[in-house]
């Protein structure tokens, strides 16, 4: 890293310069590297099928599709155990996690990146939401957030859709009162738990809005899928979760 470290700056954009790699994670390295990254990557492999992955892996982290979908309600319910996940990166507003309760609809959970007259920014942190929640992942499949743990990586998504992807230096489990937001979209229903807190936001179109501010009506960013998982990967099974 440090040798293209140098080569990036000492070219300042003058040459191409391009990295040799051999896995998706190399080459997902590779486009971070003092944050510009190299032109592009030389893929050193045996057979097609990794040509294949490191290119698929590329593609999913170039762009998603998020979709602006209308809440329907918004209901307290008891308490229960939260996930904050504190990443070793800094986020900004509009930049967040791909959270939901089902595979088929990922709310943009926004990170703490915004100041509140409650507590000071944390701008590392996504308050995910409740232990049974999905999170979708940088290799295309879903977690739960009770799965999580340092070290881990995780997706970190933009309100346009761009991605990229970030580590985990800790996750906090922590009993907290929830609340249940609604959406629907082509006359189905899905929902996500979140913590009943301020610093809690949804990104939207044009901003974020805080849970205890959430109103029906309002729109909020989602990625929309199939669904249906086993084991995080996507399966083409009738599965309903409501």
């Amino acid at each position: 890293m440090i040798r293209f470290e140098n080569l990036i700056a000492a070219s300042a954009g003058r040459t191409k310069i391009m990295a040799c790699v051999s896995s998706a994670g190399d080459a997902e390295l590779s486009r971070n590297i003092l944050e510009k990254g190299t032109d592009g990557v030389v893929i050193d492999v045996k057979d097609a099928r990794s040509v294949k992955n490191i290119a698929e892996s590329a593609k999913k982290m170039s762009g998603l599709g998020l979709i602006p979908v209308k809440v329907t309600a918004i209901k307290n319910i008891q308490t229960g155990d939260r996930v904050c996940i504190d990443t070793c990166s800094t986020m900004i507003p509009g930049e967040g996690m791909l959270i939901g309760s089902q595979s088929s609809c990922l709310f943009l959970v926004q990170s703490e990146s915004e100041e509140n007259g409650y507590v000071a920014a944390r701008p590392f942190r996504v308050n995910a939401g409740a232990v049974h929640a999905y999170i979708m992942m940088p290799d295309g499949k879903t977690r739960y957030l009770s799965e999580l743990g340092a070290g881990d990586d995780v997706l970190i998504v933009n309100r346009d859709g761009t991605a990229k992807v970030g580590s985990i230096g800790r996750c906090k489990n922590e009993l907290r009162p929830m609340v249940i937001v609604s959406v629907t979209h082509n006359k189905n229903e899905y929902t996500t738990v979140l913590q009943n807190a301020e610093t809690v936001k949804l990104v939207t179109p044009n901003g974020s809005v805080s849970v205890s501010e959430l109103k029906k009506g309002d729109e909020v960013l989602v990625l929309l899928g199939d669904g249906g998982r086993h084991f995080g990967m996507a399966v083409k099974e009738k599965i309903k979760e409501s």
